[in-house]
C-alpha cells in the first residue's frame, strides 16, 4: 500500500500592527480614565472632572475613552504627527457614535505654539513631555498648561527613573495570550545631560524580532526639578502618586499618594498638580 502523507500549510499571522501592539504593552485605557477620575475626586471632594486635554495623543485612545465615560465628558487630543493621528481615526474615532465623536475634537498640533483648550483635565502620559530638553522649553509648556486650565484643574505627568536608568538595558515582557514579546531596550544614558536613547521592540511567536518600532531620544527629568517648574509656573500645589509592588518585586499598577519615595532600581510615578481655584 502507498504511503500518503498531508502536508499542512503555515499559518499567517495578520499583518503586523505597531499601534496595536503598543497600545497592548503600554497603555491602560480604562485605568487611566478611572485613575484620572479617582484623583479628580479626591482633592475636590464630590466632584468630577468633564473635560479632558490629551497631549502628545498619538492614537488618542485616552481622549476616545474619555467621551465614552459620560455624556457630559469633552476631550481634545492635540499631536504634531499625522501618522498615529490617522491611525486614531480609523481605529478609535470611527468606534465612537456619531454623538460620542462631536464631543472629541483632534488637532494636528504643536502644544508650544497652538492655543491650548480650557479644560478640568491636561495629561502629558508615557512620558511625552521628556522630548523637551531644555528646563526654559518644558517650563513654557508646564506655563501654557497652568493658563489652559479651568480653576482647580489638575495636570496630569508621568515619570520613571532609579539607578537602573543610569545604564544601558533591556527588559522582555512576554504575553502569552497574544502570542508576541514587548522589549523596552535602553540604548544609552548620558550622565551629563540626563539624556538617553530608548527603543520599543516587538516579537511575534513565529516570526523574527522587530527592532526599533518605535525610537525616543528624551531628557529624563527628575521629581524634584518637574515639580519645581510646576510651582514655579504657578501651581501652588502637586502631588506624587507612587506605584506599588506585587508580590515579585515588580510594579503591580496600582498608585498611592506619597510624601517619601521607595529605594529601588527602578520605578514610575505620578504628578499630580492642582491649580488653585
Amino acid at each position: 500500500m502507498a504511503s500518503s502523507s498531508t502536508s499542512r500549510s503555515p499559518v499567517l499571522l495578520p499583518a503586523f500592527d505597531k499601534y496595536y501592539y503598543y497600545s497592548q504593552s503600554v497603555q491602560s485605557i480604562e485605568a487611566d480614565v478611572e485613575f484620572i477620575q479617582r484623583i479628580y475626586g479626591e482633592i475636590h471632594p464630590g466632584a468630577r472632572a468633564h473635560s479632558l486635554r490629551e497631549d502628545f495623543c498619538g492614537t488618542f485612545a485616552l481622549a476616545s475613552a474619555w467621551v465614552e465615560d459620560g455624556g457630559a465628558n469633552r476631550s481634545y487630543g492635540l499631536d504634531l504627527d499625522p501618522e498615529p493621528l490617522a491611525y486614531g481615526k480609523e481605529h478609535f474615532f470611527a468606534q465612537l457614535t456619531p454623538e460620542q465623536q462631536s464631543r472629541l475634537d483632534i488637532r494636528q498640533a504643536n502644544v508650544l505654539t497652538s492655543e491650548l483648550p480650557r479644560v478640568d483635565i491636561a495629561c502629558a502620559l508615557n512620558f511625552s513631555y521628556f522630548i523637551f530638553k531644555q528646563r526654559e522649553q518644558l517650563k513654557q509648556y508646564f506655563a501654557k498648561n497652568f493658563a489652559a486650565l479651568n480653576p482647580g484643574g489638575l495636570f496630569f505627568l508621568d515619570c520613571f527613573g532609579g539607578p537602573k536608568c543610569g545604564e544601558a538595558n533591556e527588559e522582555e515582557t512576554e504575553d502569552d495570550e497574544l502570542g508576541y514579546s514587548y522589549y523596552w531596550d535602553q540604548e544609552s544614558y548620558d550622565p551629563l545631560t540626563n539624556e538617553g536613547l530608548f527603543y520599543i521592540h516587538f516579537k511575534r511567536q513565529g516570526e523574527k524580532k522587530r527592532e526599533r518600532v518605535f525610537t525616543y531620544n528624551w531628557r529624563l527629568w527628575s521629581l524634584p526639578e518637574l515639580r519645581d517648574i510646576l510651582a514655579e509656573v504657578g501651581f501652588p500645589t502637586s502631588y506624587v502618586y507612587w506605584e506599588g509592588n506585587d508580590e515579585e518585586g515588580d510594579g503591580n499598577g496600582e498608585f498611592t499618594r506619597v510624601e517619601q519615595g521607595e529605594e529601588c532600581d527602578a520605578w514610575v510615578a505620578y504628578i499630580v498638580a492642582v491649580k488653585g481655584r
